[in-house]
């Protein structure tokens, strides 16, 4: 899982490669069960927008983990913690 950091005295976060686990987080066999469907929904979702350039920024894991995060909490989405995907982005997903 990744997450982003700010560091200090930098114009841009770093990477982090982990980040603490949530309860309201997929398990690995959830994820193996959609991972499948929501790949295949964004690959559609991409090839009719026509936009093959730009790879996708976020994990789809990840986005998950947000919208099931919000579900469990009832937080705003402005309120996500910073470890997960901006929180624009994981309304976005969640709106389509």
């Amino acid at each position: 899982m990744r997450a982003w950091a700010h560091a200090p005295g930098r114009r841009y976060p770093q990477v982090m490669t982990e980040r603490r686990a949530y309860p309201s987080d997929l398990s690995d066999a959830r994820w193996e069960l959609i991972e499948p469907v929501l790949s295949a929904w964004r690959f559609e979702r991409r090839g009719r927008a026509l936009d093959f350039g730009r790879p996708p920024r976020h994990d789809l894991r990840e986005i998950m983990n947000a919208i099931l995060y919000v579900d469990r909490t009832g937080c705003q989405w402005a309120y996500l913690p910073h470890d997960f995907p901006p929180h624009q982005s994981v309304y976005g997903y969640f709106a389509r």
